[in-house]
C-alpha cells in the first residue's frame, strides 16, 4: 500500500488558501491515477476553522476520493508533526507520496526517511501560483531544511 500524504497549508476565513487548494487536487488527481491507495491530509487547526485536514478531506471529496480511501491527521501544526501524526494512520505500511509545494518537499523528505519511511514526492504544478509566495516558500525552508539536518528540530 501507498499512502499519498498531503502537507497542510493556510485555511483562511473564506475557505482553503490557494495553496492548500492546489495541493489537495494535486493529491486527488495522483490518487485518480493509480499512485496511492489512501489519503491522508495533515494538518491541525490553524487561525481559521476547520483544521487544514478536514478542508482537504472536503475538497477530496469533492473531487471523488471515496470517503474510506481518506484518513485524517487533524492534530499537527508543523511538517514534522504532519508526518509524526500521520505514522499511526499508516496501519504498518512504510511507503508514502508526500504532496506539497516543491520548496517544502526536500525537507519533509528528508523528515519522512529520518521515520523510516520510503518516500516518493510530488508537486503540484503552480499554475496561477503567485510568484512572491513561493519565493517566500523557498526562503524559509532555507533555515528550515538546516535545523533538520543539524537534526534541532
Amino acid at each position: 500500500m501507498t499512502a499519498i500524504l498531503i502537507l497542510g497549508a493556510a485555511v483562511w476565513p473564506d475557505g482553503p488558501s490557494p495553496t492548500l487548494r492546489r495541493r489537495t487536487l494535486h493529491g486527488a488527481a495522483l490518487f485518480h491515477g493509480g499512485r496511492g491507495d489512501v489519503v491522508i491530509p495533515c494538518g491541525g487547526l490553524g487561525r481559521f476553522p476547520p483544521t487544514e485536514a478536514e478542508a482537504m478531506a472536503a475538497l477530496l471529496r469533492d473531487a471523488g476520493v471515496p470517503e474510506d480511501r481518506i484518513r485524517l491527521e487533524r492534530t499537527s501544526t508543523n511538517t514534522v508533526e504532519n508526518i509524526r501524526h500521520a505514522l499511526p494512520l499508516l496501519a504498518g505500511e512504510r511507503c508514502v507520496l508526500i504532496v506539497s509545494d516543491a520548496y517544502h518537499l526536500p525537507r519533509a523528505r528528508l523528515i519522512a526517511r529520518r521515520e523510516g519511511l520510503e518516500v516518493s514526492v510530488s508537486a503540484p504544478p503552480l499554475t496561477g501560483a503567485r510568484v512572491w509566495p513561493q519565493a517566500k516558500g523557498w526562503l524559509r525552508e532555507i533555515p528550515g531544511l538546516i535545523a533538520v539536518l543539524l537534526r534541532i528540530r
